[in-house]
């Protein structure tokens, strides 16, 4: 075993011994498949990563809020760096899943926006793809034209009503149990608009024109004006530039075994760069 493996196989909430697989597809994290008596649960493993603004403790308390709206699985332990939680028998989406499934993942957003800011109690997170983007140009000293480009798309947005939001949806960070659909991972759980994990969505699926029609449609009851259709397209290229640059301060002040963070800025450059055509 490794010292992490040793750790997790110890901590303070099993009470017989412990089986661990190692459990693949996070770029930040290192996750474990814990089997205890029978049951099986998921070590997460991470500190604080004060570069990409992720705290635990706010992490802990957007997941329990996020449990008790329903949407995802139960933390049953956590301590420093640690957090437990009910494992999921389901598949994890890939970005054709997500294509194929516009309708159910707009109204399990819409079911985010409205339910796990009422659960959540404690400190919270406010997420500001702009700030973030020009933070990250700033901490790594990346091409400045992106800070006049986060300006620009910024004045795109239409004012919304401030939601909870989760802010990070990658595939992996979907389930199907075969159902339902789990929304999992919420580092970057926060206070915004909606738009952005709308666009998140999007951009991160690569849909096209018509399924970001469906995804309108869908989350905005066919209510959507041309602004808002405006503010979506800006919010899009954000959140591809937003990817990008996470990747590149990954690459200087992380290491993941396993994930190539160069490769994934690459494309999400990419994305961006068509986005803004």
């Amino acid at each position: 075993m490794t010292e992490l493996e040793e750790r997790v196989a110890r901590l303070a909430c099993w009470k017989a011994p412990v089986e661990l697989a190692s459990l693949k597809g996070g770029l930040t994290n290192i996750s474990f498949v814990v089997t205890h008596r029978g049951e099986k649960f998921v070590a997460r493993c991470g500190e604080d990563i004060p570069v990409h603004h992720v705290f635990r403790d706010r992490e802990r308390a957007a997941s329990i809020a996020a449990f008790e709206a329903g949407l995802s699985p139960e933390i049953v332990y956590a301590e420093p760096g640690v957090t437990v939680l009910r494992f999921i028998d389901g598949r994890t989406f890939g970005e054709p899943d997500m294509r194929a499934n516009v309708g159910r993942l707009a109204a399990l957003l819409k079911e985010c926006h409205t339910k796990v800011g009422r659960h959540l109690r404690g400190p919270a997170n406010t997420f500001w793809v702009f700030h973030v983007i020009r933070d990250y140009v700033r901490l790594i000293d990346a091409d400045p034209r992106y800070l006049a480009v986060a300006d620009r798309l910024e004045q795109a947005q239409a004012p919304l009503p401030i939601v909870f939001g989760h802010h990070d949806l990658l595939p992996g960070n979907f389930m199907d149990d075969g159902k339902r659909l789990w929304l999992i991972d919420w580092e970057y759980g926060a206070f915004g608009t909606a738009m952005f994990d709308l666009a998140n969505l999007s951009s991160n699926g690569e849909f096209d024109a018509a399924q970001d029609d469906a995804l309108f449609d869908a989350y905005f009851a066919g209510s959507a004006d041309a602004g808002l259709r405006h503010s979506f397209a800006a919010m899009k290229a954000a959140s591809a530039l937003r990817e990008a640059l996470w990747a590149m301060v990954s690459d200087v002040y992380l290491r993941t075994p396993g994930v190539d963070y160069k490769a994934h800025a690459r494309d999400y450059l990419a994305r961006f760069e068509r986005l803004m055509v």
